[in-house]
């Protein structure tokens, strides 16, 4: 493997690295706009400049592959001066307007800026005026004079997605990104661009104007939208939740995710939750505390013959969840009709050849790992029958925190209501639902644990602010329908 000097300090590297790389990679300040290391290299921002030993110019970093015995620097004068006057011709044009901008406090300008400019401008042309709340489609505005040109956007839309919306038009300090032929910016992986964007030309109708980023604290966990299991990072204040961002991971989604994926934060929100369980009284309903209802259910269950108590159950929770539900409850209780209820099944082997698969549940395989070592192979065939002949009198729904991946739910709904008795588990309301209890669930978002994607890789979930403090986790219920307390209650152990 070569060895290389960056900036007087000896590192060994993999054959083929780019010096950019390298420079990231320990950690070593380098100016750059158009890299992105999930993107081709465009070398068109010129500001990772270099210098080599034994090379009378300069290089860019982004476009220079490491040789063995390179001594390689960016703190020379030289380097230092011409990185300064590369970033006053990018800003010749930007507008002065970093207080009303929605990517200030995460901003690449005011990075590189404050790193590697601090110069004094010697311009006195006028700024060139460009279109600003350009409407870009159904998801992100475009302010063109805030852009550098990096091109970092069309380049994902022409190697990633391979929509090709984007292009650059026109010359000189004319030219501005825009959309092909007008056609909207709307594919589900559009707001990457907004990601990847180094200032605050792309912004997010969903995010925008909605909080400044330094009022917002963030985690990493993993997207609950399907089977892939992209890491993400959930950013969240005392208000709630506000976004998710995609986090790299290599092996799982790169530096993207996709839209749906992104919108799944509201989920977790207050003004879409359960706040209470609801218990049906005939015609009328009561509302109680989880636990309370949770007790009543227990009660319930012990009255039933264990023979025609049901469970359903959906692959949204983590291998903690289950191990409880399974170890505490129903194997104490001696239940077996213990039925996976999956998303449409016909959309199960779909894949958009990106990042999201048929299977919209983040931990099918840590269900079925469950299901497994309890020695339940139960249909879904054998429930219908049973709830068609009646032989169902208690039936548990542990429902699916994403229902609208969820296509048949109505018909689903009309299904379980045959039982005599039906208790619904749900973090948000469950339209044209009417079962006897409903108990509030919390999200993936407020409770710790572990979920198994598509291809085996255990990944972890991680508590962040609770939105809901009496919701209960899947281990919560299983404890209380047995008559136990909660060991560490409010957690997801």
């Amino acid at each position: 493997m070569p060895k290389v000097h960056i900036n007087g300090i000896e590192v060994e590297v993999a054959e083929g690295t780019k010096l950019i790389d390298v420079f990231l990679q320990n950690n070593e300040d380098i100016a750059h706009y158009c890299y992105h290391p999930g993107l081709s290299v465009a070398g068109v921002c010129r500001l990772c400049m270099v210098e080599i030993e034994g090379n009378p110019r300069p290089q860019i970093a982004c476009n220079t592959v490491v040789q063995d015995g390179m001594k390689v620097t960016n703190k020379s004068e030289s380097i230092k001066e011409g990185v300064k006057w590369v970033l006053d011709f990018h800003l010749i044009n930007h507008p002065l307007d970093c207080p009303i901008c929605d990517q200030a406090g995460e901003c690449g300008l005011q990075e590189q800026y404050m790193k590697f400019g601090q110069y004094d401008p010697e311009m006195g042309e006028r700024k060139v005026k460009k279109r600003k709340v350009v409407d870009l489609g159904s998801k992100i505005v475009l302010d063109t004079e805030r852009c550098i040109l990096c091109s970092r956007c069309v380049r994902f839309t022409d190697e990633v997605t391979k929509t090709n919306e984007l292009g650059i038009f026109n010359r000189g300090d004319r030219s501005e990104i825009g959309t092909v032929e007008d056609k909207p910016l709307n594919n589900n992986y559009a707001v990457n661009t907004v990601d990847i964007c180094p200032v605050g030309a792309l912004t997010s109708k969903d995010f925008r104007f909605q909080q400044r980023v330094w009022y917002l604290d963030d985690k990493a966990t993993v997207c609950p939208g399907c089977s892939t299991g992209c890491n993400v990072n959930a950013f969240y204040n005392d208000k709630g939740y506000f976004r998710l961002k995609p986090k790299h991971n290599e092996e799982i989604n790169s530096y993207w995710m996709c839209d749906e994926g992104r919108a799944l934060y509201r989920h977790a929100n207050k003004d879409v939750r359960l706040l209470q369980a609801i218990e049906k009284l005939g015609d009328e309903q009561q509302y109680l505390a989880p636990g309370a209802a949770a007790k009543k259910v227990s009660d319930l269950m012990s009255s039933v013959n264990k023979d025609k108590v049901a469970v359903v159950v959906t692959g949204q929770y983590s291998n903690e969840e289950y191990a409880t539900l399974f170890n505490e409850l129903l194997k104490p209780k001696g239940i077996s009709n213990v039925y996976h209820w999956k998303n449409q099944e016909s959309e199960w082997n779909d894949f958009d050849d990106i990042l999201l698969r048929g299977d919209r549940n983040p931990n099918t395989k840590g269900l079925l790992s469950a299901l497994d070592a309890a020695n339940i192979k139960t249909s879904w065939a054998d429930l219908e029958a049973k709830l068609a002949a009646g032989e169902i009198d208690c039936l548990l729904v542990i429902g699916p925190e994403i229902q609208e991946y969820y296509k048949d739910m109505p018909e689903k709904i009309s299904l379980f209501s045959k039982a005599r008795k039906l208790i619904w588990f749900s973090a948000n309301p469950v339209e044209g639902l009417s079962a006897d209890y409903i108990i509030p669930a919390k999200t993936y978002l407020e409770k710790n644990g572990t979920i198994v994607n598509y291809e085996g890789r255990e990944q972890k979930i991680q508590q962040m602010k609770t939105i809901v403090s009496e919701a209960l986790t899947l281990s919560d219920l299983s404890y209380l329908l047995v008559g136990k307390d909660i060991p560490f209650a409010g957690t997801a152990s």
